[in-house]
């Protein structure tokens, strides 16, 4: 190399100690230290909120908790304030049936309008529907709840509830035992409403997910576009579906005015979809706030609060342990 070839290419990096070198990239490492740190740190803030809800929760329940044993309070059939007796067994039960006859209401319904809008529905139809989809979702649970107490409950008073106590009396969860429209599977219809245009846009986006290639293998080997959807595109997004139901659940147990309008709040054990029932969200809303010179009722209402919110993580976590079981078989 020339003199002059080696002095053009040494002048460009600034002299260090007798010696040349390259730009420091230190500058560069540690703003990529400081925004991984940042991103971490706020990924870690829903999982802190969750903590901090469930401490206060805990320490404003204290009380409660120290009167009475754990077991007595959740599986404590009698509900009397002014008695000291403060069992949570009928809520959480009235809470679990309305939840599941909500989904189960709700998701076979779901699953076919999302096939249909994904896998067979023209365009212009799919533009059409999801507009609607998104409206029904961002109607106030109010709105939903008064459409329930005229609409779902005088039709369960006057058509299910007859037909069933002619015909179903004998089957224990179809037994008619009061006379009143008022009750759990009125809240499953209106809980199923509610839910379903989220449970319906995230399986049809899951859909999306799943690539062409792989329907037009199939059709090129003589399969129908039914035997496609069921043997090669539902494989594909089963997790996704989980994934929506669980969701819609996560939904269904914390709805409080929708079903607090239609469900009866009558604080006892139900045994059947036409009883009257009391969730838990609906006893908080429905209470909290009055007769709080009653010792230990404000305990009692943030206790129940507490097992609330406890049944939603228990049920969420239980899931994700069972989706991600799916997904390791799968590889």
């Amino acid at each position: 190399m020339s003199a002059t070839d080696q002095t053009l290419t040494t002048e460009n990096y600034p002299k260090t100690e007798g010696r040349f070198s390259r730009p420091s990239a230190a500058p560069r490492t540690r703003r990529d230290i400081t925004a991984r740190r940042t991103f971490f740190i706020i990924t870690l803030l829903p999982v802190t909120l969750i903590i901090i809800i469930t401490v206060a929760l805990l320490l404003r329940a204290w009380p409660i908790l120290s009167a009475h044993s754990l077991p007595e309070l959740l599986f404590g059939r009698e509900w009397q304030p002014s008695a000291g007796k403060f069992g949570f067994w009928p809520f959480i039960v009235s809470t679990l049936w309305v939840t599941i006859v909500g989904i189960i209401l709700s998701v076979p319904a779901c699953l076919l309008v999302a096939t249909y809008l994904a896998e067979y529905a023209h365009t212009s139809t799919r533009a059409f529907a999801k507009p609607i989809l998104d409206v029904l979702a961002a109607i106030p649970p109010v709105v939903y709840g008064v459409w329930g107490l005229l609409a779902i409950v005088p039709f369960v008073d006057k058509v299910l509830l007859p037909f069933s106590k002619r015909w179903l009396n004998a089957i224990p969860f179809l037994a008619v035992n009061q006379p009143t429209g008022f009750g759990i599977l009125s809240a499953g219809i209106v809980l199923a409403v509610m839910i379903a245009p989220l449970i319906i846009s995230i399986v049809y986006e899951v859909f999306a997910t799943v690539p062409n290639d792989l329907r037009q293998a199939s059709l090129a080997v003589g399969a129908t576009q039914w035997q496609t959807i069921r043997n090669v595109v539902y494989p594909q997004v089963r997790p996704g579906i989980l994934a929506a139901v669980v969701l819609g659940a996560s939904r269904a147990l914390g709805e409080t005015i929708a079903v607090l309008i239609v469900v009866g709040n009558v604080a006892r054990v139900p045994t059947s979809i036409f009883d009257s029932a009391y969730p838990l969200p609906a006893l908080i809303a429905n209470n909290y706030g009055d007769m709080m010179s009653i010792p230990l009722y404000d305990a009692a209402l943030l206790g129940a609060a507490l097992v609330l919110l406890v049944v939603i993580l228990f049920f969420n976590i239980t899931s994700q342990l069972i989706l991600h079981r799916f997904i390791l078989r799968r590889k």
